[in-house]
């Protein structure tokens, strides 16, 4: 499953809607849509927020052990965001 229907359907769980998952991040609810579609990647910041909105860890967003072994961009992107957060967030 790609990120944006995880964060999707982990919102719709909560009975969240777009407009109160974009309003407590803050950001648009056009932009917030779009990164649930996977049409815009979301920035560190807004992956943080959202993690915990949600209330969990975002190597729960980033399960590698699911995704193919393959090269695919899911995976190149899931590994691209697990070294940003670790260099942003868990070295201070």
């Amino acid at each position: 499953m790609d990120i944006g229907k995880k964060i999707r359907n982990m919102r719709e769980d909560l009975d969240y809607t777009q407009e109160q998952m974009a309003s407590l991040i803050p950001m648009n609810q056009s932009n917030y849509s779009k990164i649930e579609r996977n049409v815009q990647d979301p920035s560190m910041f807004q992956l943080k927020r959202i993690a915990e909105i949600l209330s969990i860890d975002l190597n729960e967003l980033f399960e590698l052990k699911d995704m193919p072994s393959t090269y695919s961009e899911d995976l190149i992107f899931a590994r691209k965001i697990k070294r940003l957060y670790s260099e942003t967030y868990e070295n201070k």
